[in-house]
């Protein structure tokens, strides 16, 4: 790009600085649309799938829209220079600590793509006159897609310094000794061992730790610290997976960690326990795919084991028919109280019995009576005649929140 600036008449220059004020709070469906677009599509897949990363480029996305209108509202049609953020600075960092390399910055471009058809949108409310609105376009389309080529630069020699860090030291030490690991490796045992200090033989239990709010990356030790503490495990492996994440190794059986998030704003997969090597591996693949299906259904839900959400991911393949089952089978009930949501669930997993629901919820036997009878006035069918479908959906209600 050449660093001969076009110039900008007055009266164009007033127009886009009427745009630029526009978009200093966007609509929600804009943001949401750029969101959609950047995360879209197969090569974003490895990013689209970690909430983590995820996170980030939806942050960096919003950061890179007002940063181009506070600039135009200001200086309007002079160029925006890339300002590498902190959301850039560590969205740069996590997409090298997940070996992803520099086409990942992809999500960049076809954001822009959507910025830019909802940034023409905004011109042709401004002006009716034809002249006016080709120089408004022109000019606009070249600081756009000037803005974020120069970004995308500093983001790629920001990707290359932070590389050049990570092969540096024993934290690249054991990066690579897991990576062979995981992937299959023929690494011989002893030499893994002594790269990670963790013993590879007996049982293992994967975690993952991760928040989606930047500023809790700095608790994230003193949280795999909390988890080891309360299995009693004196050692444990960790590595750093991004900013805002953890991958971490127990030696130890996953029903002697406490079932506690260690905060409120940390969330934390677990795998289920295996041994030797392939244990290692495969806790860590079950702990990943958890961690998958949390971020899919939303929120934080604090400590999730494999097994939590088993039969929920069977039924998250599509988000639409999973809701349409819900809604199909609970009907009105799904909006009820959670005191009478929560009766029907115990029930069921009780066994439909009703002395043993009342105790495990400190209520009144009749209490719990009534409650199933006003559970099969609001269900589409009796609940004696949908009791697998009506728990299966409570289910998933329960983890969709």
């Amino acid at each position: 790009m050449s660093d001969e600036w076009p110039s900008v008449s007055p009266e164009i220059k007033s127009l886009i600085r009427r745009g630029a004020e526009l978009i200093l709070d966007p609509p929600e469906e804009w943001i949401e649309a750029i969101h959609d677009a950047s995360l879209g599509g197969m090569r974003m897949k490895a990013i689209a799938d970690d909430p983590v990363l995820a996170e980030g480029t939806r942050r960096t996305n919003l950061a890179n829209t007002l940063r181009w209108a506070r600039s135009n509202v200001i200086n309007p049609g002079e160029r925006v220079p890339a300002e590498i953020s902190p959301d850039i600075l560590t969205t740069a960092r996590d997409l090298v600590r997940r070996g992803l390399d520099e086409s990942a910055l992809d999500a960049f471009r076809t954001a822009q793509s959507v910025a830019w058809r909802l940034w023409m949108q905004v011109c042709f409310t401004l002006t009716d006159d034809p002249q006016q609105l080709r120089e408004l376009l022109d000019i606009t389309l070249v600081s756009i897609s000037t803005y974020i080529d120069d970004t995308v630069e500093a983001t790629s020699n920001r990707m290359r310094s932070e590389r050049r860090e990570l092969t540096r030291g024993t934290h690249a030490q054991r990066r690579e000794a897991v990576a062979l690991l995981l992937e299959g490796a023929p690494i011989p045992i002893d030499r893994a061992e002594t790269q990670l200090g963790y013993r590879l033989l007996g049982p293992h239990t994967a975690l993952v730790l991760w928040s989606t709010h930047p500023e809790q990356a700095a608790n994230l030790e003193s949280a795999a610290d909390t988890l080891a503490a309360s299995a009693g495990c004196a050692n444990r492996l960790t590595v750093v997976a991004s900013a805002a994440s953890l991958w971490m190794w127990l030696p130890t059986d996953e029903a002697h960690i406490a079932r506690v998030s260690p905060s409120p704003l940390i969330d934390v997969a677990v795998g289920r326990t295996g041994n030797g090597v392939d244990g290692f591996r495969n806790s860590h693949f079950q702990a990943l795919a958890t961690q998958r299906i949390v971020a899919q259904l939303g929120g934080s839900h604090g400590f999730v084991r494999c097994d939590d959400v088993r039969l929920v991911s069977l039924l998250m393949s599509s988000a639409e028919d999973t809701a349409a089952f819900v809604d199909d089978t609970l009907g009105e009930f799904a909006h009820a109280e959670s005191a009478l949501l929560d009766t029907v669930r115990t029930w069921i997993k009780l066994q439909c019995n009703t002395s043993r629901t009342a105790e495990a919820l400190y209520t009144h036997r009749n209490t719990v009576i009534r409650r199933l009878a006003r559970a099969d006035e609001l269900l589409p069918r009796p609940l004696d005649e949908s009791l697998l479908d009506v728990g299966v959906a409570l289910e998933v209600l329960r983890w969709r929140g």
